[in-house]
This record gives structure tokens, sequence and C-alpha cells, in this order.
């Protein structure tokens, strides 16, 4: 086993591999996926998220242990460098793998701060009747602006992979989950148009980031709308024919 543990939390490295030994006993179910499950739970006196990576098969385990970083470790390390940059994202607490006799990596962990949000970016996306709707679109593009400044982009840019936190007199924060799929380079205005399509933007909701962007970017609103709507609309229709491909297989 090997634990990594940010200096601010090396105290409390007995707790964690406590929280780390009981996760499947302990704590409370926040979501159940087909490889990855994430708790909740207690460390010392606050709330944290513990996200657990199952082992990956033979060929991904070999990656991952001699070629690529792990997800944990992944998720750890970008977590720093967006804090570094002042990125918001729950604090990186520690990160902990399982490896065999002969290096191999087994099941994993990676344990942050717990965010308490008032809703992500999805229920945004859905409810075109949402309060002050355009208000926090317009603050999550300047989020997402500052992101890309940071030379981040995030590739699982996704409505739910933003945390809102409402504040007092229309301010709200944004915090960024689920990290461990993230590029750092220069972004072209082209790239950063194209970091919104997973977003799954309507027409109306184009406008609103292309102004905004615009404005923050000291680029033409009119270019940015056309390159805005373009790289939506191409993933929207990719999706779609995905999703009606696999209803035509499943019917045979």
């Amino acid at each position: 086993m090997q634990i990594i543990i940010h200096p601010q939390y090396i105290h409390q490295e007995n707790s964690i591999l406590q929280l780390v030994a009981g996760f499947f006993v302990g704590g409370d179910l926040i979501v159940k996926g087909s490889r990855n499950t994430i708790k909740s739970n207690i460390l010392g006196d606050e709330k944290v998220n513990i996200k657990y990576f199952d082992r990956p098969g033979l060929i991904k385990s070999i990656i991952y242990s001699f070629f690529r970083s792990t997800k944990a470790k992944r998720s750890f390390d970008y977590a720093n460098y967006l804090l570094a940059h002042n990125i918001p994202t729950p604090f990186p607490i520690a990160y902990v793998e399982n490896r065999n006799r002969w290096g191999l990596l087994g099941d994993s962990f990676y344990i942050c701060q717990q965010i308490d949000y008032d809703f992500t970016i999805r229920e945004l996306i859905h409810d075109p009747l949402f309060n002050e709707r355009n208000l926090i679109l317009e603050q999550f593009t300047a989020f997402t602006y500052k992101m890309h400044e940071g030379k981040v982009k995030f590739l699982d840019h996704s409505p739910g992979n933003t945390l809102v936190v409402k504040k007092d007199s229309g301010k709200y924060d944004f915090y960024l989950i689920d990290l461990n799929r993230m590029k750092f380079e220069d972004l072209s205005i082209e790239a950063r148009m194209d970091n919104f399509k997973k977003m799954w933007l309507s027409k109306t909701m184009v406008k609103v980031v292309a102004k905004a962007y615009a404005k923050l970017s000291n680029q033409s609103e009119e270019k940015l709308h056309s390159i805005l709507l373009e790289k939506t609309t191409q993933f929207k229709r990719k999706i779609t024919k995905k999703k009606y491909l696999k209803r035509k297989i499943g019917k045979k």
C-alpha cells in the first residue's frame, strides 16, 4: 500500500487509513457506479468524500502501474494544481494505492473535503425557469474562462461535474469535481469554445455564454457564438446518433 497525504493532514494518517480500511462497511453512499464508488465519512471534525477506484483489468493495470499516473494520483495532483491557480475544487487530502507483489495496481482511493453545495450545473441546464439562470451562467462562464487562463482543459467539463454554492447578493461559487481527465496547455479560442460542448447548452444559453466570454477575452461575440454553436450542435448530433444506433442494435 502507498499513501500520499497533503502536508496539512499528515498528522491524521492513521485516521485516513482507518477510513480506507473500513470503506465497504462504513460511511454514507453518494454514488455507486460500475467501477467507482463514492462515500462520505468523518475525518476528525469534518466531512470528507472517499472515491474508490476498482481494480483495473490486466492491460490497464500495467499501463497505470508503469506508464501513466493512476486515477487516484491524478485526482490528487490535479486538485493541487487547480488550487494553486485559484480554481476552486474540493481540497485534496490524500490518495491510496494498493499493488500486488509485482507492482501491478489493484484498487485505489482518493480522499478530499466534502463541499456542501446547493446544486450542480445540470439542474441549471435542464430547467429554463431556474432562478437567476442567466446570472449563474454568466458567472459560470467567468469561472471557465479563469480555468482556461490557467491552461486547464477539463476533458469532462459536463453539467454534473461542477458544484454550485449560492452566496449572498446573487453571487455563486463553483467547484470542479471528477478531476482525473485533464490536459494542461495553452488553449486557442476554438479549443476554449470546444471545451463547453459537453455542457449541452441550448441556443439561448449559447448566446449567454458567448456574450460573457467575449467580454472577458476581448474577442468578437459573433465569432465566439458561431464557434460555440457549431461545437455544441456537432456534439449533440454525435451523441444522439450513438443513442440511435444503440437502440437499433438492441432491437436486433
